[in-house]
């Protein structure tokens, strides 16, 4: 039997899903380590368990595929029907035993990528409504999860590293970061210095004579810091103004 290929063309689309695919490749090797004895210990995002973590990368997959059932019906199919129901989902995933939340996983991944291996060219620019109320094009859909899936595999504190997440990726992620911030008008405190390093860019997000902290450091750790993952006082990470505290909140 010949495998289908992707229908879409745009070179954007396609390299977005390479990245969420390659983000999906790397979550699953992260939960492969995770003992099943070991689902209920606390995972790397605060107050969360493994549980909880990993029945929400599952149901996020069946949430973005009803983004890109929007996208190719036309008939509108939110991720959510309320932010109780999220919630609720979540909870009731995690308490399932460990061989299910893995199947819940790898199935609906492999659900969300055949429904974005089938969505033409001239569907990808439909506009669809996120859970926060965002009205996106369904190319989006591509990041949402590309987020989800490299993030939460360093969650699973199984040894994945921000590291190990490519460099573009980590770029978008603090933009997103510093984007929130500002919108709440929190990165008015705040300068955040990007090494060159391997990303081989040097951004600053922030007013340097607004900011009453100053921190730089390597992208990775950055990221971390900015996500709630790092602690301020990781030895990577330079204050040049201020003391070391704890990222705002992100989401």
């Amino acid at each position: 039997m010949v495998a289908r290929e992707v229908l879409s063309t745009d070179p954007q689309v396609l390299r977005d899903l390479a990245t969420a695919r390659l983000g999906t490749a790397y979550f699953r090797r992260q939960l492969v380590k995770v003992r099943d004895q070991d689902f209920a210990a606390p995972s790397l995002l605060p107050g969360w368990s493994r549980n909880q973590l990993v029945s929400h990368v599952g149901y996020n997959a069946r949430a973005v595929a009803r983004l890109v059932t929007w996208a190719a019906t036309g008939v509108e199919t939110p991720m959510y029907d309320s932010s109780q129901a999220r919630a609720d989902e979540i909870e009731v995933g995690a308490t399932l035993r460990p061989d299910a939340l893995r199947s819940l996983c790898e199935h609906s991944a492999i659900d969300l990528d055949v429904r974005w291996r089938d969505l033409p060219d001239d569907r990808w620019s439909v506009t669809v409504v996120t859970a926060q109320g965002r009205e996106v094009p369904a190319s989006e859909t591509l990041w949402m999860r590309s987020r989800e899936v490299w993030l939460h595999a360093v969650d699973l504190d199984v040894g994945g590293r921000f590291e190990d997440i490519p460099a573009p990726v980590l770029h978008r992620l603090l933009s997103d970061v510093a984007g929130m911030w500002e919108k709440r008008g929190e990165l008015a405190g705040f300068t955040l210095g990007v090494e060159a390093g391997r990303s081989g860019r040097q951004v600053t997000y922030g007013d340097a004579e607004t900011a009453a902290a100053s921190v730089a450091g390597p992208l990775s750790h950055l990221v971390g810091w900015a996500t709630g993952r790092t602690s301020p006082g990781h030895t990577s990470l330079e204050w040049r103004r201020g003391q070391p505290v704890e990222a705002p909140r992100w989401l």
